[in-house]
């Protein structure tokens, strides 16, 4: 057993870790919606109250993210990365074990406290099993599970709801995770890269309570639309102590949040640019999937077969965009990714009664272009990255992508508040996710060339 261990690829260890790791993560922010009536009628509560299931995950999930680069450098990337995915699995057998709507909550922001260790570390530590020139052969193993997770999210949170119970959206989780913390805890290599590093108790101090308020803000205004005060007090809260964040940090020896990379011209631009993505995307998913139902008469198992084309287009831009990027190099594809994505998104607003085809069509598009422009993008921001620095690095990337994911959220519902009921709000929704793409296109145009490593690609888990 042991001798087996030794020989096996530390790797494919970290690519499976990662995988099942960020699926279970990106699939929880998005399983839980469809089941929210159905948590109301079985608690019988309001559903101001059921939206506290996710406000309790994402806040949480946002409060933790800032701590977890210094965790990893601190005490170990392997150890801190189980012990958030433990919690993390603990957390959904707690969720699904839930009596009222109370412990539900309560468990659900034990579940994001895990998820937002967890993320940004086995974020780093694929990165460092991977050196700068081999990371363009991780497009198959990176977009699995940030892009195609959400996508699923619904559908599976459909069929459980409509055939099983929506305990099973988190009972799911439990054989995976466990095989995958067994697997872990054998073969993940472990690395320290500062067991002295200083803990940042300003930064945290401001860090914390700054992006908690941002996105309960960005999730209120989801809720209860742009005329609620408390969502906008919120965030404007949030934006100020992250203001000040910015000021301390940048004078702090050795920071929490590292904003000094962003000086690194590749990270910044591939960073804005996956924000505006993953804006979009998230808008047109949440978007996309009330205007089939609300609007076009749909039902919920119908609209989540239309959508899951959205995940196949995925998985073939995965395919495809080592070939690409051979061929004509980053900036090239990450710029024609997101026009694509843009029309893509415009293009929801063509669909209408009856149009299952159609609509199937329009979300392959979309999850293709999004697919290729975002396991590109995650290549791009750490190319040059030093291996001292991926930490702090992996935990700036993934505040921004779960900013990006609710600001596009609470913008599409905003607009769809504003414009008040018919099909006229969805299809200014859809435009503008359509202009967040755009403006992500506008980005590529200022980006470096070349902006990734130009290695030539192997299969991510030979």
């Amino acid at each position: 057993m042991a001798a087996a261990v030794r020989r096996f690829n530390p790797q494919v260890a970290v690519c499976v870790c990662y995988v099942a790791a960020m699926f279970m993560n990106g699939m929880d922010a998005t399983i839980v919606n469809v089941a929210l009536p159905a948590l109301g009628a079985e608690f019988s509560v309001p559903p101001s109250a059921t939206s506290l299931v996710n406000v309790g995950y994402l806040v949480s999930l946002a409060v933790c993210i800032p701590i977890s680069g210094w965790l990893g450098d601190r005490y170990g990337t392997k150890r801190v990365f189980l012990t958030a995915f433990g919690v993390f699995v603990l957390a959904s057998a707690l969720c699904g074990m839930a009596g009222d709507i109370t412990q539900l909550t309560l468990a659900r922001v034990l579940q994001g406290a895990g998820g937002g260790v967890m993320s940004p570390v086995v974020l780093t530590l694929l990165f460092r099993a991977y050196p700068p020139e081999e990371r363009i052969r991780l497009s198959r193993v990176l977009l699995l599970p940030t892009a195609v997770a959400p996508a699923l999210g619904p559908v599976l949170g459909g069929f459980f709801v409509e055939h099983l119970s929506w305990r099973w959206g988190f009972f799911v989780n439990l054989p995976v995770g466990l095989a995958a913390l067994l697997f872990g805890a054998l073969l993940l290599p472990e690395h320290v890269e500062s067991p002295r590093k200083r803990f940042d108790l300003r930064g945290f101090a401001l860090a914390a309570p700054g992006l908690g308020l941002l996105m309960f803000g960005l999730e209120g205004l989801a809720h209860s639309g742009p005329r609620a005060p408390l969502p906008w007090s919120a965030g404007i809260a949030g934006l100020i102590l992250l203001a000040a964040l910015v000021r301390a940090q940048l004078r702090t020896a050795q920071p929490m949040l590292d904003l000094r990379l962003f000086a690194d011209d590749s990270f910044r631009r591939a960073s804005l640019i996956l924000f505006s993505c993953v804006a979009g995307f998230l808008g047109t998913l949440y978007g996309f999937t009330l205007m089939f139902q609300v609007e076009l008469g749909a039902s919920a198992w119908e609209t989540g077969l239309v959508t899951l084309p959205k995940a196949i287009g995925l998985m073939v831009a995965s395919q495809l965009v080592a070939w690409v990027h051979r061929r004509y190099g980053p900036r090239l594809l990450i710029g024609g990714a997101m026009l694509g994505a843009a029309a893509s998104f415009a293009a929801m607003n063509i669909v209408g009664p009856g149009d299952f085809w159609l609509a199937a069509l329009v979300q392959l598009a979309s999850g293709f272009f999004v697919g290729a422009a975002s396991a590109e993008l995650q290549v791009v921001a750490f190319s040059t990255i030093d291996e001292a620095a991926t930490g702090g690095a992996s935990t700036l990337f993934n505040v921004q992508r779960h900013v990006g994911s609710a600001l596009g959220v609470a913008v599409t519902a905003s607009v769809l508040a504003m414009a008040g009921p018919g099909l006229g709000s969805y299809h200014a929704a859809m435009l503008l996710s359509a202009g967040f793409a755009l403006l992500g296109g506008l980005l590529v145009l200022r980006m470096p060339e070349p902006a990734a490593p130009q290695g030539e690609p192997v299969p991510a888990t030979r």
